[in-house]
């Protein structure tokens, strides 16, 4: 679907800007709890990260048995919502961009008729849902717009101006008009 198409590449985009700029940050700069949600830009960013793990995971277990996610069932488990996947910028960074090119993949993949089914998933908590697939994609792309937006203000505050961060960077123009 077009959408997720967009919506991954958006992802793909802002997650190689904000790891350009957290190159820019020291190890204690990264780490240092700066009173976000999940503490600092390190966590913040593993955080993004093991959210996104989870949910491939779920979505690895679509019906429609997605190409794309293949390689996700064999990515560990994350523990906890909290858990911090790499200390070290550079491995971290190295899986996030494996996670971007695997949502870039399974976006091409979605077919309306996939967004239109339904997807039983366990939360963390083991508790059952089942919820419309298209529904739950678009969730995790919120979670990660999120989650970044958080980010993009702890490097605000720290003097670092990652730039336009907008979904509207993204978008094609239309030469109909």
């Amino acid at each position: 679907m077009k959408a997720f198409e967009l919506l991954a590449q958006y992802n793909q985009w802002m997650n190689e800007r904000i790891y350009i700029s957290a190159e820019n940050l020291s190890t204690s700069e990264l780490a240092e709890d700066r009173g976000a949600f999940f503490g600092s830009i390190l966590g913040t960013l593993n955080h993004i990260l093991v959210g996104d793990i989870i949910w491939l995971k779920r979505f690895s277990e679509h019906p429609s048995n997605f190409s794309s996610l293949v390689h996700v069932r064999e990515i560990s488990q994350p523990e906890s919502l909290a858990e911090i996947r790499h200390c070290d910028l550079s491995a971290l960074r190295s899986e996030r961009k494996l996670i971007d090119e695997i949502f870039v993949n399974l976006s091409k993949e979605i077919t309306q008729s996939d967004a239109d089914s339904s997807l039983t998933y366990r939360n963390t908590q083991g508790d059952v849902f089942s919820k419309n697939f298209g529904h739950l994609v678009q969730h995790i792309f919120n979670h990660q717009t999120h989650h970044r937006g958080q980010v993009s203000t702890l490097f605000s505050q720290l003097g670092y101006d990652i730039g336009a961060t907008d979904l509207l960077m993204c978008i094609p123009s239309d030469s109909r008009f």
